[in-house]
């Protein structure tokens, strides 16, 4: 009779666990999305400070941070008050349960039918019982607040990747032979960015593409890099279908530079090697030379251990593309990829690059995507994108004789602009 008694409060514990454990674990994954919230503020108005004061706009984005802030301290104290109070759940439960005890055990006293002895016994039992219970409790935010970070790991280590990698021939050298058979590529279902795409580049040639912003140019050096899977259509590299390929064997002969410069918190020399053992100080250096990015990294004060802070925020545009274009050059790829690669540097610089380019480009496979039709003139092939579709292709000199040709446009307006300056 005593020992059902003392559970009787069992399932009012189990009933307050459950209840406080959905009330804790919500609370912890709204401070989770403030502090993320917190952080990319914090982050960003660091990394675009000069934006902000530029635009006299301090004191709004302050106020702004104010209110992102307040938020997190709002998150935390539901959280802390959700602990507070069910600690407390806990030992009104195990009082109520020691009550039951002395209030049914004082009557069998007085009837005879228990002994002070044995409800003595039941209620340091209850406490022995509750015991665990009261640790677990006090860890239980703890415990809440771990499963909610691990749920939000696990949701981005399930994330599906954009393509499953199937492929698995590796070879030994590409050659460099590029195939685009009626591709259609869209990043949402039923938007296309690519619609019907077909080209062939041969072995050592050079192909343009131009078009303006949002025409799909881009979108073809994704596709070829593996980074998502087409919709329909084929592509073909040295005749097999890309699809076949081992993805790190196809990237590893592969090179991109892109407008967007990424370097890593490190050395300038770190930035170009990538962690990779196989390339040697001297072939970086020997390369550097080539590009004519030697001179400029000697003139920094520890040279090629110079340490660039993250994103490269040291260094000029200019700058950061010339370590790209060696970073590119020193893996000696089979396929060069250059995409915008030239629009964010000075003239001068850009007179550097593309003498170096015309170099690199030599019997080599490459890909070139501008705004600046000036860098493209000397392409064996121009692909013209528009609104997704290939309308015009051919060398310079031919599309220039297309009578109210896209391409022709773009020339007379670029031109013209610069006969304006």
């Amino acid at each position: 009779k005593l020992t059902l008694i003392s559970l009787s409060v069992l399932p009012l514990l189990l009933y307050a666990g459950y209840l406080f454990k959905e009330k804790v674990r919500i609370s912890f994954e709204d401070v989770r999305t403030q502090v993320a919230k917190l952080n990319t503020f914090v982050q960003e108005h660091i990394q675009g400070m000069q934006i902000v004061q530029i635009f006299n706009r301090t004191e709004q984005e302050y106020k702004k941070f104010q209110v992102i802030n307040a938020e997190h301290r709002d998150a935390n104290i539901r959280s802390i008050l959700y602990y507070s109070v069910f600690f407390p759940v806990v030992e009104i439960i195990s009082a109520i349960s020691i009550a039951l005890i002395v209030w049914f055990g004082s009557k069998d006293i007085m009837q005879g039918e228990a002994s002070v002895g044995v409800i003595t016994a039941f209620i340091l039992y209850i406490n022995l019982l509750f015991r665990p219970i009261r640790q677990l409790a006090d860890r239980f935010n703890t415990m809440q607040m771990g499963i909610v970070a691990a749920e939000r790991i696990f949701k981005l280590t399930d994330e599906k990747e954009n393509i499953e990698p199937s492929g698995n021939i590796k070879l030994n050298k590409i050659k460099g032979e590029i195939v685009f058979k009626n591709v259609w590529f869209g990043y949402k279902p039923d938007e296309p960015v690519l619609k019907d795409i077909s080209f062939t580049l041969q072995q050592g040639m050079n192909l343009a593409i131009v078009g303006a912003t949002g025409a799909g140019k881009s979108s073809v050096i994704n596709l070829l890099s593996r980074f998502y899977e087409i919709d329909k259509g084929e592509i073909f590299l040295d005749g097999y279908n890309i699809k076949d390929l081992d993805i790190k064997d196809v990237r590893s002969k592969m090179a991109v530079v892109l407008q967007d410069v990424f370097l890593f918190s490190g050395s300038v020399m770190d930035n170009i090697k990538l962690n990779n053992k196989s390339i040697t100080d001297d072939h970086v250096i020997a390369i550097s030379k080539h590009l004519g990015a030697h001179d400029f990294i000697m003139q920094l004060p520890n040279g090629y251990n110079q340490n660039v802070q993250e994103r490269g925020t040291t260094l000029s545009v200019g700058q950061r593309q010339l370590i790209s274009f060696v970073r590119a050059m020193v893996i000696n790829p089979s396929v060069l990829i250059l995409d915008e690669a030239t629009s964010s540097v000075d003239n001068e610089t850009e007179e550097v690059i593309q003498n170096a380019i015309a170099t690199m480009m030599h019997n080599r496979t490459s890909i070139i995507i501008a705004h600046r039709l000036s860098t493209i003139q000397h392409a064996h092939e121009i692909l013209v994108l528009d609104k997704g579709m290939l309308v015009e292709r051919g060398s310079h000199a031919q599309l220039l004789t297309i009578s109210n040709g896209y391409y022709k446009k773009l020339y007379e307006l670029q031109f013209a602009a610069l006969n304006k300056v």
